[in-house]
């Protein structure tokens, strides 16, 4: 079962082993590519295609035909069951940040992507559209909470933070953050003028020479901080030193 699939729940978060006790260790998108390798009862052994990251996922909507045109460009999206009467048939859900969509029709100011499910356009771009200021995109997330393994507007940590803006630009980066540092130390990739900082287990970007963004376990959100009193903070109350920074 390795043919090539789409998901089509809003998000859906992937397991490290087939158990609901197991830690959540990412998440995949709405449209997001991935193979099934293998059934195990109620699970699926799935292969992201964007990261070839691995893990289990359970009850899941999936389509093997899938032409995706555009993505979220909002940290998130309200779906709308029609546009003619937004106030009666608002949905409570929302897509998250660099899902993939299909436009299948427009009427005025939205768009449809599935079967009674509509977008404003003003959340959307075209799927090749590139987004070079970082910072814009990682400022959608600020004061969303953090989570282990997230990367919506309902939670995510910080190798998601990073990765998600590659995602949405369509360039790979690894998801974990021991990967995240091979990464950039043999592509010697970086964001603009700022620089990456790096410790056992988490990373941060910088903002500009005194401030970073970060998900921050500690703080239990995404924020903004000072860089010299966030290293200090990790020092003492983490015990852990910078591994490292990669800038231009």
């Amino acid at each position: 079962m390795k043919n090539n699939f789409f998901c089509k729940s809003l998000y859906i978060d992937l397991y490290e082993y087939p158990s609901y006790k197991s830690k959540v260790s990412s998440q995949i998108l709405y449209g997001e590519k991935f193979k099934i390798l293998l059934k195990k009862k109620n699970w699926f052994k799935i292969k992201t295609s964007y990261d070839n990251y691995i893990g289990y996922i359970k009850k899941i909507h999936y389509t093997e035909k899938f032409n995706p045109t555009h993505k979220i460009s909002n940290l998130k999206a309200r779906i709308f069951k029609h546009p003619k009467n937004l106030i009666k048939y608002k949905s409570k859900n929302s897509l998250p940040f660099a899902s993939k969509i299909e436009v299948l029709k427009k009427y005025k100011n939205f768009i449809m992507f599935d079967k009674n499910k509509w977008l404003h356009i003003k959340d959307i771009n075209k799927i090749n559209y590139q987004e070079k200021n970082f910072i814009k995109i990682l400022k959608l997330f600020i004061n969303c909470k953090y989570k282990w393994g997230g990367k919506t507007f309902n939670g995510i940590d910080c190798s998601g933070l990073l990765q998600i803006f590659f995602q949405f630009n369509n360039k790979f980066v690894p998801r974990d953050t021991k990967d995240q540092i091979k990464f950039f130390n043999k592509k010697k990739k970086n964001l603009n003028k700022n620089y990456l900082i790096f410790w056992k287990g988490h990373v941060a970007i910088s903002i500009n020479k005194n401030s970073l963004i970060h998900a921050y376990g500690p703080k239990k959100k995404v924020l903004i901080m000072d860089i010299k009193k966030t290293i200090n903070e990790i020092r003492q109350n983490a015990n852990l030193e910078v591994i490292t920074k990669y800038k231009n």
